[in-house]
C-alpha cells in the first residue's frame, strides 16, 4: 500500500524545492555546453527489442505492444553507437529502468528509475572522452555555482574548484588498497574527482573495448566523486567489429540469438567510438551536498520501495 501522507510530505521538502530548481540549472548548463561543443541532442528510447544486458541487473522490464515484446530502456548504449552512423556526436537525457537489489534502497545513491546524460562520439579514444568529461564536469561545477547560488547557500553546499586533470587509479590498484569493495571507500578518501580505469573483462559488458595486447583488461572507465559520493559517471571504448563482438557474447555465455539485430547491425558496419553514462540525480546529490539521492526528484523509487 503506497503512504499517501508520506508522498505529499515528501514533494513538500523545501531540500528537495530546492535541489529541483539546481537540477533544472544543471540540466539546461549541460545542454548548452554540449551544443557549444557540435553535439546533436536525440530524443530517448524509452522502449526497445535491444537494451543493455548489465551484468548486475538481470530482471528484465518488458512491455508487449502489438504481439510483440519490448524492453524498457537499462542504457541507450546500442542505440548511441548505432547513431553516430548518423552524427559524429551525440547526446541524449536518457530515461533508465533499472531493477537494483532490494537491499541497495538506503545506500543514499540507488534508484531503480533515473535519468542519465547519455553521450557518444565517433572515433574517439577514451583520452578523448576522458578529456570531454573533464571539461563537462569543471564546467558544469563552475557554472553552477553562479547559476544557483542562492539555492545552493540555502542547501548550505560550499562547492569547490575542480581544476583538470584529475588523477587516475587502476581498477588493480584500487582493490590492492581498499579490498573488494571499494567504490566508497576510495571516493571518501579524495578531495577531487579520480578516474577508475582498466577494468577486467569479467566484470563489464561485452561491448567493452578490450585492449589488443592486454588480453582480459578492457579500455574503460569510472568518474568517482570525493567526498564519499561514489560513481560519477561510467564509460569507455566500444568493441565495433562483429567478429569481435561475438567473441565476446560467447566468452560472457549469453545467446547470440538475444542480439540478433545488433549483430546485423554490426555486420553492416559500426564505427569506433567512445562515450560515458552520467547520472543526473547523482550529479545533483553532490551539487547539493545532500545525504540521500530520494531528494533528487519528485516521485523517487528506491530498491525495493512501492511508491507513486
Amino acid at each position: 500500500m503506497i503512504d499517501i501522507s508520506q508522498v505529499l510530505q515528501d514533494i513538500s521538502s523545501s531540500e528537495l524545492h530546492q535541489a529541483i530548481q539546481v537540477q533544472t540549472k544543471l540540466v539546461s548548463l549541460i545542454r548548452e555546453i554540449l551544443v557549444r561543443e557540435k553535439f546533436v541532442e536525440l530524443l530517448p528510447v524509452i522502449i526497445s527489442p535491444l537494451t543493455d544486458p548489465l551484468t548486475d541487473f538481470r530482471v528484465r522490464g518488458e512491455v508487449e505492444c502489438y504481439g510483440f515484446k519490448y524492453q524498457i530502456t537499462k542504457s541507450m548504449i546500442f542505440h548511441k553507437q548505432m547513431a553516430v552512423k548518423a552524427f559524429p556526436r551525440i547526446f541524449c537525457f536518457s530515461p533508465n529502468v533499472r531493477i537494483e537489489p532490494a537491499e541497495r534502497r538506503d545506500s543514499g545513491r540507488h534508484l531503480i528509475e533515473f535519468v542519465q546524460l547519455d553521450l557518444e562520439v565517433r572515433g574517439a579514444t577514451r583520452e578523448e572522452v576522458i578529456e570531454l568529461g573533464e571539461k563537462l564536469f569543471s564546467n558544469v561545477i563552475e557554472g553552477i555555482k553562479g547559476l544557483a547560488g542562492p539555492e545552493l547557500t540555502e542547501l548550505g553546499r560550499k562547492l569547490p574548484n575542480f581544476t583538470p586533470p584529475f588523477e587516475r587509479i587502476t581498477y588493480e590498484e584500487a582493490v590492492k588498497t581498499y579490498g573488494e569493495d571499494f567504490e566508497l571507500k576510495l571516493s571518501s578518501s579524495v578531495k577531487k574527482p579520480v578516474w577508475l580505469v582498466d577494468f577486467p573483462i569479467e566484470i563489464r559488458e561485452f561491448y567493452d573495448r578490450e585492449y589488443g595486447d592486454r588480453p582480459g583488461i578492457l579500455v574503460d572507465m569510472d568518474l568517482i566523486y570525493p567526498e564519499g559520493y561514489g560513481e560519477a559517471l561510467s564509460g569507455g571504448e566500444r568493441e565495433y567489429q562483429v567478429e569481435r563482438i561475438q567473441e565476446r557474447i560467447r566468452k560472457k555465455g549469453i545467446d547470440p540469438e538475444a542480439y540478433t539485430i545488433y549483430l546485423k547491425l554490426a555486420e553492416s558496419g559500426l564505427y569506433p567510438s567512445a562515450g560515458f553514462g552520467f547520472g543526473i540525480e547523482r550529479l545533483t546529490r553532490f551539487v547539493c551536498g545532500l545525504g540521500d539521492i530520494g531528494r533528487t526528484r519528485l516521485f523517487a523509487k528506491k530498491p525495493g520501495q512501492f511508491t507513486l
